[in-house]
């Protein structure tokens, strides 16, 4: 597989995960979901989960099952902001490794091809999920408005150096 493959989301969504419609799942064949956390699900160095997200995984549970796996470190935030949607994590996940990615998977007891690697970012969510052989899905980070942009200049320059390697980041 070339980097540019590894690199390059099966969807690219353009907009944040809450418009990550039921609609699109099932259009997909999806059966299950990998959620990154950090700027996926909630702004860096937040703890608490917006009404927004909450009702969409009220809307998506049902249809579903959803896992939270993150690189964070910190089991203590990880782990509240996994109680407060009601759903499995696991934390310090070292993405791109795959190793805990592939226990959500396992626990969901569903075929890879089936699940959707859901994430910020091409360089660990989208990479670790091709490695896999599953869906990736690329959404836009959730942002603090009182963060700077200059906060995602690491996202910037994954975006760059992708699309240098061929990556094709226009949203379906």
């Amino acid at each position: 597989m070339t980097r540019a493959k590894l690199l390059q989301p099966d969807l690219v969504l353009g907009n944040t995960i809450l418009h990550l419609t039921p609609r699109i799942l099932q259009r997909h064949h999806l059966q299950g979901l990998v959620l990154d956390v950090d700027e996926t699900l909630v702004s860096f160095r937040r703890a608490d989960v917006s009404e927004e997200l909450q009702f969409w995984v009220e809307k998506i549970r049902p249809i579903l099952p959803i896992w939270l796996v993150s690189n964070n470190l910190s089991e203590v935030r990880i782990g509240r902001i996994a109680d407060s949607l009601n759903l499995p994590y696991l934390f310090g996940a070292g993405k791109p490794s795959r190793r805990k990615i592939r226990y959500a998977i396992q626990a969901m007891n569903l075929p890879v091809s089936t699940v959707a690697m859901v994430g910020d970012r091409l360089f660990t969510d989208v990479l670790a999920g091709n490695r896999l052989g599953m869906f990736t899905i690329l959404v836009e980070p959730m942002v603090h408005p009182e963060l700077s942009p200059k906060s995602h200049s690491l996202r910037n320059l994954e975006v760059w150096i992708s699309e240098k390697l061929g990556v094709t980041l226009h949203h379906s």
